[in-house]
């Protein structure tokens, strides 16, 4: 079936929508598998699964909720599905286990076969509870959630007083980072738990030292007693290859860090959107980890420092968007037409700044008052957390009234021209009005995902003569035909 089957299929009266929930849970005995559907169902023969009945117990609409933020603090896909309980026959699944297990929503007609079904939904369960006697609610949410537990739990162990310490982690170029010391007798330090790429200098007290390196391992050994504080510049991990671009650095983090049982495979990812954004995204990224981090917010804070968002596909695969104004690609034209009348509002406005500052290649340890000889400009490096670039526009700042004196804005860059074109950017997309119109529309717009660029033509809000802007939030109702859509313009 392709992609216009299906739209017209959402639009046709004839249509007999159902439906289908896949959801695994441990019910005593271990993990199984349930089958639920809002109207009763059965597969084929030659079906997969074959002759699988689906238990009509799912009722009212199935709605699931899609955001993304200027905050680059991506919202959780999230949703609900309500299982007729009137007579008490479920009431022994609350004592299942359903949390953190997987779950996936199709829609199709009830007259189709299994494999024309689509996928709506495609992630975890956060927990079973009933609202009301009648009803028990599964609550669902992406799969980012999987990533929610810790980056990594190897500590040094033995019996020095660093025992308890987490191994540290590197991921890109990490400068003057505070290894772990692992033995005392030999002077062996570590900054990342397995292979890396390489030390770019260690200093004693900021001073420069010679040391033996094990790349292979993450380590150095000094050949003295130090006389102070050992730090390092380096660059991270490298199990198969060194990686420095956020969506690359991302990609590793989730497939090889965390709990094994909730790594990404290649079938969580879309690979596809990742290589895209990352041609288009080269900047050079470091994030050392010394102490608890989980990997969802690992890759939050590194997505966030070029501006992007980590999010879940209704499919279920992980993407990589960026907000920018004017949004880029294709152009889905939207009218009045195409909405419930009186139906577009203005939800939120953001209010214009005139200035930004951003915060890179942070300092991971600062060193103020340095005694040493070094060089006078080194020891004030060593002082400060982060170099700054600020981006300004004086105009702005006058019209508004505004001061140019901004909050200062952290991320995980590297390079200057990468700092100075993030702060251009970001100032360019705040120093007007931006506002988020939202608005109900029908089927056919079912296939608009976040991050798609549409153009609004309407007779409100100075619409008349189109405004084209970017997709962040969709809601859709997949049982009412209709569609939550908002739109940052």
């Amino acid at each position: 079936m392709t992609d216009a089957d299906f739209t017209a299929w959402l639009i046709a009266q004839s249509a007999v929508r159902c439906v289908l929930v896949e959801v695994t849970v441990d019910a005593g005995a271990g993990d199984i598998t349930r089958y639920l559907s809002s109207i009763g169902y059965t597969t084929s023969p030659s079906d997969s699964p074959s002759n699988q009945f689906y238990s009509p117990v799912i009722t009212g609409g199935i709605e699931f909720t899609e955001t993304i933020s200027q905050s680059n603090r991506s919202g959780l896909q999230f949703g609900d599905i309500e299982l007729s309980n009137h007579d008490g026959s479920l009431d022994g699944w609350l004592d299942d286990v359903w949390v953190n297990r997987d779950v996936t929503v199709y829609i199709g007609d009830v007259n189709w076969p299994r494999a024309d079904f689509r996928v709506i939904f495609s992630g975890i369960v956060a927990d079973i509870d009933t609202r009301n006697r009648n009803v028990l609610n599964i609550k669902l949410r992406d799969k980012l959630q999987r990533l929610n537990n810790p980056l990594t739990s190897n500590k040094l162990g033995g019996s020095s007083s660093s025992a308890d310490r987490l191994i540290p982690l590197a991921f890109g170029e990490c400068p003057n980072v505070k290894p772990l010391l692992t033995d005392l007798p030999t002077h062996e330090y570590q900054f990342h738990d397995g292979a890396s790429e390489g030390i770019i200098e260690v200093r004693d007290n900021g001073v420069p030292v010679v040391t033996t390196d094990y790349l292979a391992t993450g380590k150095f050994t000094l050949s003295a007693q130090p006389a102070g504080e050992i730090t390092t510049s380096v660059q991270g991990d490298k199990q198969s290859v060194y990686n420095l671009t956020a969506a690359k650095i991302i990609e590793k983090i989730v497939k090889d860090y965390g709990s094994a049982s909730t790594q990404f495979t290649a079938g969580d990812i879309d690979s596809s959107n990742l290589s895209t954004f990352d041609a288009a995204n080269q900047q050079s990224i470091g994030l050392y980890v010394s102490e608890r981090m989980t990997v969802l917010d690992a890759i939050q804070r590194i997505a966030g420092s070029i501006g992007a968002q980590v999010v879940m596909s209704r499919e279920g695969l992980m993407q990589l968007i960026k907000i920018d104004l004017p949004a880029t690609g294709p152009v889905m034209n939207l009218t009045s037409d195409k909405m419930l009348e009186n139906q577009l509002d203005i939800v939120s406005r953001t209010p214009v700044i005139a200035s930004v500052k951003i915060g890179y290649c942070r300092n991971y340890t600062t060193q103020p008052n340095l005694q040493t000889g070094i060089p006078e400009d080194h020891k004030e490096l060593f002082d400060r957390e982060w170099i700054t670039v600020t981006a300004t526009d004086s105009a702005v700042a006058t019209k508004y009234k505004l001061s140019d004196e901004p909050v200062q804005k952290d991320t995980l860059m590297l390079e200057t021209t990468d700092a100075n074109a993030e702060a251009t950017r970001l100032l360019n997309l705040n120093k007007v009005p931006i506002s988020e119109y939202r608005f109900t529309g029908f089927a056919e717009l079912f296939d608009l995902r976040l991050g798609d660029s549409v153009t609004i033509t309407h007779d409100r809000f100075g619409l008349t003569a189109g405004k084209t802007g970017m997709i962040v939030e969709l809601r859709p109702n997949w049982m009412t035909s209709n569609i939550t859509v908002g739109v940052l313009m």
